[in-house]
């Protein structure tokens, strides 16, 4: 899960799991896979860089092979 900031300042949790797609246009936009759309303050490399870090949370967690 990442932390992101709506327009109006109101932060929120989103599975970075569910994420399809990230798009600067000049808002940031978050497209999941089941279609709903996302505008945040965040920039895209911002949401890019927490996105790989939850997922390399993630992967911490898994046992050694």
């Amino acid at each position: 899960m990442i932390s992101v900031t709506r327009l109006n300042d109101k932060r929120f949790v989103l599975n970075a799991e569910m994420i399809r797609t990230v798009e600067s246009n000049p808002d940031t936009t978050i497209t999941l896979i089941n279609g709903d759309h996302f505008i945040v303050k965040e920039s895209m490399d911002e949401v890019i860089e927490r996105a790989v870090d939850y997922g390399r949370s993630l992967r911490r967690l898994l046992p050694p092979s």
